[in-house]
């Protein structure tokens, strides 16, 4: 069973999931798009033998705050103020599609915390083509602030170049997990992510985009492949 917990960070509250003996190597989870913590229940404790997992809920989503703006850069800062917060140090960082897109840029910001990365179908930093709708409201309730979609969606489609030319200054170990031909994404782009990241491992899973979820057992045999290489197990507080 997880441990729901929330933090206040720089006067947001932040929910959060853990599982995991505390005083253990952390690993901490970011969620895609739309979904919240509860989206990695069925793998964390899988890693929970090993690490002390976190599965946060990026603001907007779960229980985390609705402030009504947004941005990859908010988001990111987010997660920054939760490690702090915590005093997490030298973590493994795992995200899939958005999360993925925020833990590339944790990564890019502070490379001195992480010990490895792990990017799960993204990110993609070229524009959407075609280019993503632009919402103006909900069409029906959300589980999450429908605020979130306009903002993503303006900057999905005009990504800052500068985020692609910084993933050079990513200096963990990463590995980029494809979801193969059924996923939306275009994988050559998450080959041309994974040639960029000095020293990054492609592997591609045929599952789609939501790899961990469809294939669990082929997810988390690579990512155990990948952290059971030397140089992995600096440990944090909490």
């Amino acid at each position: 069973m997880s441990d729901l917990r929330t933090i206040e960070v720089d006067g947001l509250r932040l929910g959060y999931e853990t599982w995991g003996a505390p005083g253990a190597p952390p690993l901490v989870l970011l969620h895609a798009l739309g979904e919240d913590s509860s989206d990695w229940r069925a793998i964390a404790p899988a890693l929970a033998d090993r690490y002390r997992v976190y599965a946060l809920d990026l603001r907007g989503h779960g229980r985390s705050d609705h402030p009504g703006t947004y941005s990859y850069e908010l988001l990111r800062d987010d997660v920054l103020a939760f490690l702090d917060v915590l005093g997490l140090d030298r973590i493994v960082l795992v995200g899939h599609s958005l999360g993925a897109f925020i833990a590339s840029l944790v990564a890019q910001e502070q490379p001195r915390i992480l010990d490895r990365l792990i990017l799960e179908e993204g990110p993609v930093m070229s524009p959407a083509d075609p280019p993503r709708p632009v919402p103006g409201g909900p069409g029906e309730p959300t589980p999450y602030d429908w605020r979130l979609l306009p903002a993503i969606a303006a900057q999905r489609n005009a990504p800052d170049p500068a985020l692609w030319e910084r993933l050079v200054a990513i200096t963990a170990p990463t590995l980029v997990i494809a979801g193969g031909p059924a996923s939306h994404l275009p994988q050559e782009e998450l080959a041309e992510v994974a040639d960029r990241i000095p020293g990054a491992r492609l592997v591609t899973i045929d599952a789609g985009h939501l790899v961990h979820a469809v294939r669990p057992a082929g997810f988390l045999a690579e990512v155990d492949a990948f952290l059971a290489q030397p140089g992995n197990g600096r440990r944090g507080t909490e």
